[in-house]
This record gives C-alpha cells, structure tokens and sequence, in this order.
C-alpha cells in the first residue's frame, strides 16, 4: 500500500507543477523517514544508480551534439540534404527529413537535433514560403529519428535499466529509424503535392553532387563508422561515444577548420547543464523505484497484466496505450526510469524479445515528445520558430499517420527489430 501512496505522491506533486526530480524526490524521502530508514541509504541508492559505465555514453553523446552545432558541421549536412533530395515533392520540407536522419548518426537526441540542425531547416524553409508552422511540424516530427537510430541515449538508458544489450538494442533501431523516415517523407510528399510547396526546379547534376557532398562525407561516415564498430565488437556503447567524440573533434579541427576553444567552451559547457538535467532524474528515480521494488509494487503490476492476458500480441496492445499515455505526461527519460523496470519483466516473461520491447517502449515515448501536454519536441520548436503551439499541433496532425503505421509495424512485425541484433550475435 505505501508504494502506491508515493507513486500517488508522485502524481500529485507532478500535476501541481513541481519540477520532476522533486515529484518523484519527495515523496521517496517522506517515505524513507516515516519508515525510520536511514538517510544514508539516500546517497547509497542515488551512488549506486550513477555509477554506471553505460550512462558515461550518455553525457558524451550529449557533448557531440553540441560539438556538431559549435563547429559548424550541421550546415554541411543540411546543404547536402537540400542538393541531394530537394526536388523530391515538398522540397525543403524533405531536405528537412532526410537531414535528421544523417544527423541522428551522430547526436542521439530529438532535442538536440531541433536545437542544432533544426534552426537552419525553419530558417530555410520560411524564406523559401513555407508556413512556419508547418515547416515546425516537419521538423519536430523528424527529429524523434534521432532517438530511435543509433546512437541513441533513450535505448542507452533503457538497456542500463533493464539489463538488455545496449549494443543490440542500438542495432535494432537502425531498420525502425530508416522505415520511419520513409514514412514521414511519403506524408510530405503527399501533403506537399496537395498544397502545391515549392521545390528545387530540376534534380541536381553530377557537378552539384560532388561539390557538396565531399564536405558531408565525414557526417555521413560517422554511423557507417559506429555500426561497423558495433557489429566488429570493437567498441561497447560508452566507448562509442568516446570514439564519436574523438572523431567529431578530428574532423572539425582537420577538415571543416571550423571549431575554436570558445565553441568548445560553449559546447562543454551546454553539456553539463544538460547532463545534470537528466543524470540527477536518473538518480532520483533510482531512490523510487527501490522504494516500489521494496514494495513489490513491480511484482503486483506484473501480476495484474498477466491476469488479463498471457497473450504476448494482447500484452503489447496494452503497453502500447500506457506508454503513449506516459509519454504525453513525462519525458523519455523519467517514463524509462520509472516505468521499464515494471513493464519489462512480465512482457519478457510472456515470451516478448528484450529488444524488440526495448524498440516499442523507446518509440512509444517518442511519439511522446510530440504530443501534449508535456510535448516537450512541440515546445521546443515553436520557441526556437516564434510561433503558435496550437498552430505547430494543427500541422502534426497528418504525421501521427506514418509514426503511428510505425509504431504498429515495430510491434507487430518483431524481425524488424531483431533482425540486425540476431545477425550480428545469433539467436
């Protein structure tokens, strides 16, 4: 019964507007002293959950990212993106797409990609015509690739906590990120078509190409680079980011010339802020859910879902809906925090792949980012384009058809998960 009492807490203090590490926090402390547990344990838990070789990747990718937009790459890819697929139907809004996806090889994160590459594509598209909010749409919609293709800091979290193979889960999201591109390219095209947008006159000569894509080269060869890396076994996930750090820096300091101290500053410091944001989450919700494990309230959940259904397809249904219903309230990281350890162990045991439901829980929240009324992506991206939020939502409405078909094909369909993963390391 306590354990319920302080995810009651959680909830309550979370709808009252408290920031989230003093939601789950609180209530955890009060609990602990009402229980006469020493204070101590409060260091040890949160100690424990930090001191975790997977999570060093995390604030790593965080730093490439910012590396990226101090040293100038992000321009290289968006102009290769615009030669390269600019006369598709939609144009810009495509060059829009496709740029996230070379940009995911690199930063990990949705939120980076809108702050970094997604500036230049609202910019573009608005002097080119394009309805801000639309061109907003586009660009957050996109930029949920980022988390889903490796590398990807929500499948690094989610893997720390439930134990699966980080390197596998990596791997799983390189089919699902491709077939949501396409998915959301199809839609603007569609769209694009039906409000006549404007796009490049002609499709680009050979002279065209080679001037702009040899200084995109070393962007496109970074996840080209960390998949080989993977599937060699040559590097574990933090030794990914390491290495991705290491050749951000060499390809800014050697061949875009473009990187100074004060960029590095800048960036180091974007990462501390955004590291501590998510790392001291991670430690209090470590804090809660020893408090619910305690408390057996994982065992009872698990206990309730497989007394509805043991049908693994019928469990998915019902994760499904949960987590799109988390994911409209709490960020990626606090719902993996808080909800995988629960969800996990009763799909696992009804026979659900560990990757395959890592990819359907990471992607489920996601589709988070763009929903209200957390909807942080939305937010984001109408802060950074100066326009409505209601006016942003109207335009996602036609892309919640492909990340949806998405969604449906990643659980129903596990081999397009799986299929790499198994490749790489057998059944």
């Amino acid at each position: 019964m306590a354990g319920y009492l302080v995810i009651c807490g959680f909830l309550g203090l979370f709808l009252l507007g408290f920031p989230v590490v003093l939601a789950i926090g609180i209530p955890s402390i009060i609990y602990m002293l009402i229980n006469g547990l020493p204070l101590e344990m409060i260091a040890q838990r949160t100690l424990y959950a930090l001191d975790s070789f997977p999570l060093v990747a995390v604030p790593v990718f965080l730093f490439v990212g910012s590396l990226m937009n101090s040293a100038g790459i992000s321009k290289y890819i968006y102009r290769f993106a615009d030669t390269a697929v600019g006369r598709l139907p939609g144009g810009l809004a495509q060059v829009n797409i496709f740029g996230s996806l070379v940009f995911a090889g690199m930063s990990g994160s949705a939120l980076a990609d809108i702050g970094g590459i997604g500036r230049i594509e609202i910019d573009a598209m608005r002097k080119k015509g394009y309805n801000p909010a639309f061109a907003s749409a586009v660009t957050s919609a996109s930029a949920i690739i980022g988390p889903i293709f490796p590398p990807s800091i929500p499948l690094i979290i989610y893997g720390t906590v439930t134990g699966v193979s980080v390197i596998q889960l990596l791997l799983g999201g390189i089919v699902p990120g491709i077939l949501c591109t396409i998915g959301l390219m199809l839609m603007t095209a569609w769209l694009a078509k039906r409000r006549n947008y404007p796009r490049a006159a002609r499709w680009p000569t050979l002279a065209e190409l080679r001037r702009d894509m040899p200084p995109a080269i070393p962007a496109l060869l970074a996840p080209v680079i960390l998949t080989a890396g993977m599937l060699a076994g040559y590097f574990t996930p933090t030794e990914i980011a390491a290495v991705t750090v290491a050749y951000t820096v060499l390809i800014s300091v050697f061949f875009y010339r473009e990187l100074t101290w004060s960029g590095v500053l800048d960036a180091a410091y974007e990462t501390l802020r955004s590291s501590a944001g998510i790392l001291i989450i991670v430690a209090a919700a470590a804090l809660f859910g020893w408090i619910l494990s305690v408390e057996m309230v994982p065992q009872t959940i698990a206990a309730g879902l497989t007394s509805i259904t043991t049908n693994p397809y019928l469990l998915l249904l019902i994760v499904n809906v949960l987590l799109l219903l988390v994911g409209m309230f709490l960020d990626s990281t606090t719902a993996i925090l808080l909800a995988a350890p629960i969800i996990a162990k009763p799909l696992v045991m009804a026979g659900v792949d560990p990757v395959h439901l890592g990819m359907v829980f990471v992607f489920n929240l996601m589709i988070g980012l763009l929903t209200p009324p957390m909807g942080l992506a939305l937010f984001l991206v109408a802060d950074i384009a100066k326009v409505k939020l209601n006016d942003v939502l109207r335009e996602m409405m036609p892309f919640y058809i492909p990340l949806g078909l998405t969604l449906l094909l990643i659980t129903y369909v596990p081999a397009i998960t799986t299929w790499l993963p198994r490749m790489a390391f057998g059944p």
